[in-house]
């Protein structure tokens, strides 16, 4: 019996030495942020608050060379009960056959990912003022799959991206985008997408193209999306314009503008200014913007400023 033993562990241990443990590429980033923020006519107070997070990424190349990964952010959020796990997604990518990725939380569209585009330094000019962040865009959602492809082979400069998100809580009927990005002349980027939004009862066609060039130290953009809902008198076009310049290495300055057009005769056209400033030391980074947003979401006089200053630090 003692030599059957001795075989039977002389065979284990041979099996255990012949196995070979795959270790994956893993790395840890971060930041950490101290702001203030104030705004016209609404109460928001104590402006400071702190904004931190850690990314955590595990990554390995498979036998037949595609390479997967693991990506999450350990985020504090807003506020305490939110803090945790957030923005997890599972990437494949297949190299020529492109890049297929699963975002278990903080999904972005093809056209949530181009809403606006126009250069800034810091915010956009609809951004900071409360209800003024009305503009059409796609499905930003939890278990969203994405699946994009370098289509280089046939235009040189030209990547093409589709998304679905599945019918479930907050989401009324699958919805999905689609769109392509060309980047083959040295300095522009264009870009155009559409698709169908079902995260309400009322369906949403929605449309978005952008165009941005950059000339030595100055960046030029333009925007322009439209929805249209099956609600009566919901249909709403958006337009943008901005340029930054970059006064060094280190400094950059902009200036944007938005209108939104309402179908509805009962609201007026919203209309945004926004100044940002951005100033890099190492990984330090100094922000700051000031937006000026009229008639807030259609509502006539409903004029507010708000600013936002942002100390933040890479690790």
């Amino acid at each position: 019996m003692n030599n059957f033993k001795k075989i039977g562990l002389s065979a284990l241990a041979g099996s255990l030495a012949a196995v070979s443990v795959q270790a994956a590429d893993l790395s840890v980033t971060g930041g950490a942020s101290i702001g203030f923020f104030g705004e016209e006519a609404v109460v928001t107070g104590n402006g400071w608050s702190m904004n931190d997070g850690v990314t955590f990424s595990a990554s390995e190349e498979m036998d037949n060379g595609w390479n997967v990964s693991l990506n999450f952010l350990l985020d504090s959020g807003d506020s305490k009960a939110k803090a945790g796990l957030d923005n997890r997604s599972l990437v494949i990518d297949m190299g020529d056959n492109g890049t297929f990725t699963f975002s278990g939380d903080g999904g972005d569209g093809v056209l949530s990912a181009m809403d606006d585009k126009t250069p800034t330094a810091y915010e956009e000019s609809w951004d900071l003022v409360t209800g003024a962040d009305i503009l059409p865009s796609g499905p930003n959602s939890n278990n969203m799959m994405h699946y994009s492809k370098d289509m280089s082979t046939m235009i040189d400069g030209l990547t093409a991206s589709v998304a679905y998100v599945p019918s479930g809580t907050g989401q009324v009927e699958s919805s999905s985008d689609y769109g392509i990005t060309y980047t083959g002349i040295d300095g522009l980027t264009v870009g155009v997408a559409g698709g169908e939004i079902n995260s309400a009862a009322a369906t949403q066609d929605v449309t978005n193209m952008y165009a941005t060039y950059a000339m030595d130290a100055f960046t030029v953009g333009i925007q322009a999306s439209e929805s249209d809902s099956e609600t009566a008198s919901s249909d709403k076009d958006f337009s943008a314009m901005g340029i930054s310049y970059a006064v060094s290495e280190d400094l950059s300055v902009s200036i944007n503008t938005s209108t939104i057009d309402f179908e509805s005769a009962t609201l007026t056209d919203q209309e945004a200014t926004g100044l940002s400033v951005s100033y890099t030391m190492g990984s330090m980074t100094l922000k700051a913007a000031h937006n000026t947003v009229d008639n807030v979401a259609g509502a006539s006089a409903a004029d507010r400023s708000a600013y936002d200053l942002s100390l933040a630090f890479a690790f």
